[in-house]
């Protein structure tokens, strides 16, 4: 397998929400990996210890900077911080990313804080990070992280569906561009986790649920991902293969070019239809 240039060790690594789960994983993969790693999270100091302890080279190879994806300036002065450290950035990973949100028509101020993290939080990174990686005319990689949810929308959390339908439509826009860029060496992205026992979905549950997969587990996927120039990385759990969220997504797509009613997995009037088209 081919490793993809920004992978390779003594560039350096960027992780918006790197304090704790698939963030964090995916720190420790690059920093093994030999990488130099900056984490940025609200408190991402007890983190880059775990980092600095899988590094080749310790500390010297990872920098925490405290930031708010949520505002352009945070985001501007973890550019500005990483750049005076390292110098470049070869991998800008949009990952942080908060819930609960709200249906369609409730909670109206947990919609606006969950949109400036999840979504704007990616809009800034992108917006900051990318002219500056373009002007180092080196090969690059921009990772964002999405979610199954912003490609099916379940009923449930709307706020959140709408965000990562969001970072989904912002990174094959961000894919496009650059491969339309005169110059440009720097590949998009779209992680896709599966069913992840994470700090944000694990509730009341003390342990990970045997259909779960681990952050290890998506962040070993993310650089196979990455190395076979993959754009969508869409991630299985223990539960969920390949194939069965082929033909989910393939359905939702449906609901349009078939005029179903929206959702209509969830529709009662479907039920049946949708399980003989999910066993083929």
């Amino acid at each position: 397998m081919n490793t993809h240039p920004a992978l390779t060790p003594g560039r350096v690594a960027v992780i918006t929400g790197a304090a704790s789960g698939i963030g964090l994983a995916a720190a420790l993969r690059f920093a093994a990996m030999g990488l130099n790693v900056c984490l940025a999270d609200l408190s991402p100091q007890a983190a880059a210890e775990q980092v600095a302890a899988a590094s080749p080279r310790g500390a010297s190879a990872v920098l925490a900077v405290p930031a708010d994806v949520s505002k352009l300036a945070s985001v501007e002065a973890l550019r500005d911080a990483v750049y005076a450290r390292f110098g470049e950035v070869g991998v800008l990973m949009n990952n942080a990313g908060v819930s609960p949100g709200g249906g369609p028509y409730d909670n109206i101020g947990q919609w606006r804080s969950l949109l400036e993290v999840n979504l704007w939080g990616v809009i800034n990174g992108v917006q900051t990070f990318v002219p500056a990686m373009l002007a180092q005319k080196t090969a690059c990689a921009v990772i964002n992280t999405g979610s199954k949810q912003g490609i099916t929308c379940p009923p449930g959390n709307t706020a959140y569906n709408v965000s990562k339908a969001g970072v989904k439509v912002l990174t094959e826009a961000l894919a496009h561009s650059l491969r339309n860029e005169e110059g440009s060496r720097i590949s998009a992205h779209l992680l896709i986790p599966g069913s992840t026992f994470t700090a944000m979905t694990r509730g009341d549950r003390a342990e990970k649920p045997a259909g779960a997969w681990t952050p290890a587990q998506v962040a070993d996927m993310l650089v196979q991902g990455i190395d076979q120039g993959d754009f969508y990385i869409l991630c299985p759990d223990n539960e969920v293969t390949r194939e069965i969220d082929n033909r989910r997504i393939a359905w939702a797509a449906g609901d349009i070019t078939e005029n179903r009613p929206a959702l209509s997995r969830w529709h009662p009037d479907y039920a049946a239809a949708f399980e003989a088209f999910l066993k083929g």
